[in-house]
């Protein structure tokens, strides 16, 4: 509404401008026919021819109505078309000031100028517009760059980390072919130690076809029923081997046969990467606890862990693309299971959000009930 009353106001402006470059025109030429008709312009003419030419005051007198008077049609229109050519330079010259300032507003936008862009004060709303355009650019910026560094920060994090377990792979297999009298129990832990990481560069490669998907695909989803309960059981048996290394347990707290509609292979992804997450990260020998529960009008699921707390300022980054909490926390990720969770519960018209205190990261989804 704001941005409407200013350019009226501008409107106004141009059309009072206008009427008044007219209304000088008029007045110019009544004042030509006044003056050329008597006054003082009259009187110094006949003054001229009589003493410059000697005449007398009367063949002075109808000299200056032969030249004048009896062209004041030709005389008039004469005056009409330059005074109205210049009142009309003059109000291009005033109408495309803004066109130039609003040019010059825009190459500084193109060539990404410091500061606010500043107009007069008739082009207000043209002014904010191009500044909120600005700001938009240079958030965009920003953001572009900062993901960029991100993204080339984890490329180089996964070079590193796929030449270490390369690496010694090589070294294994090398000791294996060269080493002819090793044992047979050397030769299992050498092959177990190759198999482990040959494992860990598979790991890797996946990681980076991760990238892949979440940057060059957009996720579509595919509604059914599913019983949630059965899901987060079979998880959890799944998860096994891997809560096993660490001593880990976890227990589900859920009322039998929850039901939900969603696109159950996604959602098996999220609370993948969310059991993933509390596994990596919990203590050993702690518990992880999953309790999910049916509400009026959504399905609240929590993930629970014991572990080091996460600060509160990267809380709330942890669920940006390719961001890793650091390096001691970060080597076996991409930075892409939180935000790939966060953006099929979106999708889901859902909300993810984290909590970290005393030790205690509890990890919140929030599912609507379609």
């Amino acid at each position: 509404m704001k941005n409407k009353e200013d350019f009226r106001q501008l409107r106004i402006k141009i059309f009072l401008r206008t009427i008044g470059v007219l209304a000088a025109a008029a007045a110019v030429i009544y004042f030509t026919y006044s003056i050329l008709l008597r006054g003082s312009f009259a009187n110094g003419m006949v003054m001229l021819f009589q003493n410059i030419l000697g005449m007398q005051y009367d063949a002075a007198l109808r000299l200056y109505e032969r030249i004048f008077r009896s062209h004041m049609d030709a005389i008039l229109l004469l005056s009409f078309l330059l005074v109205s050519a210049g009142l009309f330079w003059l109000f291009l010259r005033w109408l495309t000031g803004y066109f130039e300032n609003v040019s010059r507003g825009m190459d500084a936008l193109l060539q990404d100028a410091p500061g606010e862009i500043s107009l007069p004060p008739e082009l207000l709303p043209i002014e904010r517009k191009i500044n909120l355009a600005k700001r938009a650019m240079d958030r965009q910026k920003s953001d572009m760059l900062l993901a960029e560094q991100r993204k080339n920060d984890l490329v180089m994090y996964l070079a590193h980390d796929l030449k270490t377990p390369l690496a010694s792979s090589i070294s294994y297999l090398n000791l294996l072919r060269d080493e002819k009298q090793l044992s047979e129990e050397l030769r299992e832990r050498y092959l177990a130690i190759s198999l482990s990481k040959a494992e860990r560069l598979e790991e890797l490669i996946n990681e980076f076809l991760e990238i892949a998907r979440y940057s060059l695909s957009s996720i579509t989803l595919q509604y059914s029923e599913i019983n949630l309960t059965r899901l987060l059981e079979q998880l959890v048996y799944e998860f096994q081997p891997v809560l096993n290394k660490k001593n880990l347990t976890c227990r589900l707290e859920a009322a039998d046969d929850i039901t939900l509609q969603c696109d159950g292979d996604k959602m098996q992804r999220v609370f993948d990467n969310l059991l993933r997450n509390a596994a990596l990260y919990s203590c050993s020998g702690s518990e992880i606890v999953i309790a999910a529960e049916r509400g009026a009008d959504c399905v609240t699921l929590k993930f629970s862990n014991r572990g080091a707390a996460i600060p509160k300022e990267k809380l709330e980054r942890i669920f940006e693309q390719f961001y890793r909490l650091d390096a001691g926390r970060s080597s076996s990720g991409a930075g892409l299971g939180l935000a790939v969770a966060r953006q099929i519960v979106t999708l889901h018209k859902g909300t993810i959000s984290a909590e970290s205190e005393d030790g205690l990261t509890v990890f919140t989804v929030a599912l609507p009930i379609l």
